[in-house]
């Protein structure tokens, strides 16, 4: 197998990763102000502290799928990184200003005492977690489905330049798609509260996933359909929608019945589906062109695009150090989520007397 297909398949899983891993921490960071809210300032401090120690172990550690797939996209396909970068800047830079944000809101939320500090942090990981979670699936309807590329000379040689605007990128198609990972994220993080808590928050989280991922599963089959339809009706990719559908089907029964661990299971397997549809769907092209099938990105060296792979012997490198390190990074995040397995209750929470006389300070 060529080395740059076996690269795509690599940065495909890192993807799926990531979406996977991340999304439930998009889902619980945006719910903070829906399923923190209690019966008083005590009981919704409580409540906001059991939600961010389900992922507090975690968020870090899924956010090292994300800075993996970027970096084995710069080193594997160069041509795809910049033209990614170069067309994207904007949203990319959004994305990366909410992660900065939510991050500062996990770390400095509990080194204040007012209640005015806990707000204003909690606003920067609700805003931190929404924007990433709407714009990664208008990224990658906008990927899939094609941008305006063009092939263009320069004193370095040939390359491909996107000729379009931020406004090319915010299309139906691409809205609808950051919809649909908005939705999945929302149920995913819900169900992942509701199997890591107990009591009055894990049947809010139930209770919520259930409505929520009705409008995800609706959203979800008209957007791949739709995708599926644009990118040629791939046999592979049709099968894996259809499979991404049923894990989130059999996801909300299982919710509905009380089992969250199948439940989550559930959308886990509906959320790797969906990006593996996602990647078939784009294979064996990386960034297609809708103005010139020349400037179209792709994996085959004698292909109608333009090959976007850097050269065998970088590959080859890179291919080594993916084989010692990925199974590296896999078994230590398993620990951490075997290590912090077990459900919090607000009974957990440590004190939090004062924090109704500071409310009112």
């Amino acid at each position: 197998m060529d080395l740059a297909v076996v690269w795509f398949i690599l940065i495909a899983v890192l993807w799926i990763g990531y979406f996977c891993l991340e999304g439930f921490d998009f889902g619980v960071g945006m719910l903070l102000p829906i399923l923190g809210k209690g019966k008083d300032a005590e009981d919704t401090e409580r409540r906001k502290r059991v939600m961010l120690g389900t992922i507090g172990p975690h968020w870090d550690g899924n956010e090292v799928w994300l800075l993996t797939a970027g970096g084995a996209t710069f080193a594997a396909f160069r041509e795809w990184y910049a033209t990614l970068f170069d067309g994207f800047y904007l949203a990319l830079l959004l994305v990366l200003v909410a992660l900065i944000v939510r991050a500062l809101g996990f770390e400095y939320r509990g080194k204040g005492s007012s209640a005015q500090w806990r707000r204003n942090w909690d606003l920067a990981i609700v805003i931190g977690s929404f924007l990433p979670a709407l714009l990664w699936g208008v990224a990658f309807a906008n990927i899939v489905a094609g941008t305006p590329l063009e092939v263009v000379e320069t004193t370095l040689g040939s390359g491909v330049e996107f000729q379009g605007t931020l406004f090319t990128l915010l299309n139906p198609h691409a809205l609808l798609g950051g919809l649909c990972t908005l939705l999945l994220f929302l149920t995913h993080g819900a169900i992942f509260i509701a199997l890591k808590t107990d009591g009055d928050v894990r049947h809010d989280a139930r209770t919520l996933a259930g409505k929520v991922g009705i409008a995800s599963a609706a959203v979800a089959v008209v957007w791949l359909t739709w995708t599926n339809i644009i990118t040629g009706n791939k046999i592979a990719a049709w099968v894996v929608t259809l499979l991404a559908a049923v894990s989130l089907v059999a996801g909300l029964v299982f919710n509905r019945m009380g089992r969250e661990g199948f439940a989550f299971l559930g959308t886990f397997l509906a959320t790797l589906f969906a990006v593996g549809a996602l990647f078939l769907m784009l294979f064996p092209d990386v960034m297609p062109s809708t103005l010139d099938p020349a400037a179209t990105l792709t994996t085959l060296r004698d292909g109608p695009g333009f090959y976007a792979a850097n050269s065998d012997h970088t590959l080859g490198i890179m291919t080594v150090v993916a084989l010692v390190f990925t199974p590296i990074v896999i078994g230590y995040q398993a620990w951490t989520y075997w290590v912090f397995r077990r459900r919090l209750t607000t009974s957990h929470i440590p004190d939090v007397a004062g924090v109704r006389e500071r409310v009112h300070s």
